[in-house]
């Protein structure tokens, strides 16, 4: 699931080039030293709370128009010089990203098959993870 968020960014006046970072949508707020940091912060801000949303079975929310959000009452409006912008988050590629843990399955194989891949020392969940992924093109 793709979708574009309004993201307050706030340009301090320091050594750092500390930009202030605020997700409006979410209710989350970051930092990055340089704007490229930024977005890359609010980027990882976002996804992370995406999918920490779709595994507590809450839904992620939808988007803002930008046009709505006024930049006198957010939460940084004294720090600096601030603008909106817009940040992609692929949630799903975001999640193959960073959710690496293993789980344990449970898979039923013939005992021939087995002993023959035993033999073969043949890792028979990395073949399946690979089977999964080649079977839905990821």
């Amino acid at each position: 699931m793709k979708r574009v968020y309004p993201v307050i960014f706030t340009q301090t006046d320091d050594d750092k080039d500390t930009v202030l970072v605020e997700v409006p949508d979410f209710e989350i707020y970051t930092e990055g030293f340089g704007m490229a940091d930024a977005i890359e912060m609010a980027r990882d801000a976002i996804g992370l709370a995406g999918i920490t949303f779709e595994d507590m079975g809450k839904e992620v929310p939808q988007p803002r128009d930008r046009r709505v959000i006024n930049l006198s009452e957010t939460e940084f409006a004294q720090d600096g010089k601030q603008f909106i912008s817009l940040v992609d988050i692929d949630f799903a590629e975001y999640r193959r990203k960073v959710d690496n843990r293993s789980v344990r399955r449970n898979v039923t194989l013939p005992n021939w098959l087995n002993r023959e891949a035993e033999k073969a020392h043949i890792n028979v969940s990395r073949v399946l993870q690979e089977a999964l992924m080649q079977k839905m093109n990821l």
